[in-house]
This record gives C-alpha cells, sequence and structure tokens, in this order.
C-alpha cells in the first residue's frame, strides 16, 4: 500500500525545488496535493510538467491571513479534508553582517518565514483531520549561528519555537507536529546565498560550505522530499515535537 493513500496534502513553498520534489514523490505516494505558492508562473510550469490529476494549485502570499484561509478553504473544498501540510515556505534575504542589514529587507524575511508559518499552523490546524501532520521547514540555521546571514537565522530559529507550541496544542487531536532542518541544499536558494556571500565567486563559497558539512556535499532537493514523506505518513505516528535534523554531520562538530 502507498504510505499517503487517500491523504490530502497542502504544500506552502511549492514553486521552490523542494516543494516540487516532495509534491512528485506524495503525489507517487497515493497523496492528493495543494500546490501553495506566490508565483502562478512557475506553479502552472509544475503542474503542467507533473500532469496529476491529484495536484491542483493556488497562488498566495503566505504573510497574508486572508491568503492562507483561502488555500486552507481551497484543499477542503477541493479535496474534503486535510490530512497532512508541509509549512515549507520561506525566503533567503541577502547576506550583510547585522550592523548593515536593510530593515526592510529583514522585515519581509520575517514576515514570510516566521508570520507566514504561524499564519499556516493557526488557519489548517482547525481544519486538519485527527491524527494528520504538520512538517514545517526550518534549516540547520535553526539550530546554529551563520554570520551574515542575521535575518534567515532569527527567522529560522524561531520555527522551532513555532512547532514546540503547536506540537502541544496539537497533541489532543493526535496531530502531529515536527521540523526539518536541512544542511544546504543543492538548489536556488543556495546559488543566492553563495553569489551573496561573494558576488563572482559563488562556486568556491560553494567549496567552502561543503567543506564544512562532514559528509562533503550538499543535500538534494529528494533526500529532504524522503524524510518529509516519513513525517507525513503513518511510519511517523509517535513522533511530534522534534527538530529532524538532515544535515550530513554539520551539527554534529
Amino acid at each position: 500500500m502507498k504510505q499517503l493513500e487517500s491523504k490530502v496534502a497542502i504544500i506552502t513553498g511549492g514553486a521552490g525545488s523542494i516543494g516540487k520534489t516532495t509534491a512528485k514523490l506524495f503525489l507517487e505516494e497515493g497523496a492528493k496535493v495543494l500546490l501553495v505558492d506566490i508565483n502562478e508562473e512557475v506553479l502552472k510550469e509544475i503542474v503542467a510538467e507533473i500532469g496529476n490529476k491529484n495536484l491542483e494549485y493556488c497562488v498566495a502570499d503566505v504573510s497574508k491571513a486572508v491568503d492562507v484561509e483561502r488555500y486552507v478553504n481551497k484543499a477542503v473544498s477541493l479535496f474534503g479534508k486535510i490530512d497532512v501540510f508541509f509549512n515549507n515556505a520561506g525566503i533567503e534575504g541577502v547576506v550583510k553582517p547585522l550592523i548593515d542589514y536593510p530593515e526592510d529587507v529583514f522585515d519581509k524575511v520575517i514576515s514570510i518565514n516566521v508570520k507566514g508559518i504561524w499564519l499556516g499552523n493557526k488557519y489548517v490546524l482547525p481544519k486538519m483531520n485527527e491524527g494528520g501532520s504538520i512538517i514545517m521547514t526550518s534549516s540547520v540555521a535553526g539550530l546554529l549561528g551563520f554570520a551574515n546571514l542575521g535575518a534567515y537565522v532569527t527567522s529560522k530559529h524561531a520555527v522551532v519555537g513555532i512547532m514546540r507550541t503547536t506540537a502541544l496544542e496539537a497533541a489532543p487531536l493526535k496531530i502531529r507536529v515536527n521540523s526539518v532542518h536541512p544542511s544546504p541544499v543543492n538548489n536556488r536558494m543556495m546559488r543566492s546565498i553563495e553569489e551573496g556571500a561573494s558576488a563572482g565567486h559563488g562556486e568556491d563559497v560553494k567549496k567552502q560550505f561543503e567543506a564544512s558539512i562532514p559528509l562533503k556535499r550538499y543535500a538534494e532537493p529528494i533526500e529532504i522530499a524522503a524524510l518529509v514523506l516519513f513525517l507525513a505518513s503513518d511510519n511517523s505516528k509517535f513522533i511530534t515535537g522534534t527538530t529532524q535534523v538532515i544535515d550530513g554531520g554539520m551539527c554534529a562538530q
């Protein structure tokens, strides 16, 4: 039997590599999926590329309560219920020292990465089936400090607080809530951070990051998706309130 047979999942940050890859995996495992992102053009391309009748999309700004409520209601309207919520949307901001960090960029990172996560849980939880699963994307930056990524690090630490609070409040409904903490992932976000760290020398920055990881490479989106699938499935039905690290050994140092 497929791991998510007859389950309904919402995935935010659906236009990014982790969201898209997780959607594909969920669909292969029998789920119906609503993909959420602010970028409608990319969402349309992904839906067309995947070509699965159980995949729909919704355009939303996750930092706006009215948009969050709309994607939650759309999932229920389309599929009748919510079993899995991959609360994944996030942005990286810029790479600058704390004293030079632009306040408007800080505000945007916090709005999407913290308020967006909080709003997602707030509106999904009342509509989620008993026994459901919420998975929230944090980062190794939610457990460690990284110079020049102050807004991102702050936001990803905040995700842990939201996760633990939601896990306690959702426990009476047998709803599990966990966060995932990837090391650098081989995707667009890391290309942006690498280039932001040293313009024109992104490949050198990548090599430095890889050298800091005991397994000497970045994670691939499918590896993150596989962990999210485990947390979404009944295979993890006694796991809640945890920080699931997938980092090639970074946090062990």
